[in-house]
């Protein structure tokens, strides 16, 4: 009797249990996609990402903790009101030292 006899390759569960292990497989891959990402909600480290840099549009995006800032550049050179702090001088060998002022200038 022909009709007793299981044929697997007609078995449309099979087709579905295909496709399940599919999406696994690519479901695999956008997680390792997410955690190799240094913006990655399951990182800890503070990470500083500089897009353009130097340019017009330069965007700079900060990360402390769980925090996100982001920085956009609107293509004008900054200026704004302080005092002088003190003095920084580098070094032969490449250092920087930064010696605080005792008086604050006006």
């Amino acid at each position: 009797m022909r009709f007793l006899d299981s044929d697997d390759a007609d078995d449309p569960i099979l087709s579905v249990v295909n496709l399940v292990d599919l999406f696994l497989v690519i479901i695999d891959i956008l997680l390792a996609v997410i955690a190799a990402n240094p913006l990655s909600p399951l990182s800890n480290k503070d990470i500083v990402v500089i897009e353009n840099p130097g340019k017009a549009d330069m965007k700079i995006t900060v990360k402390n903790g769980e925090k996100l800032t982001r920085y956009e550049s609107n293509g004008e050179i900054g200026e704004g009101q302080g005092t002088k702090a003190g003095e920084t001088y580098q070094m032969e060998d490449g250092s920087l030292i930064y010696v605080p002022s005792k008086e604050v200038e006006k």
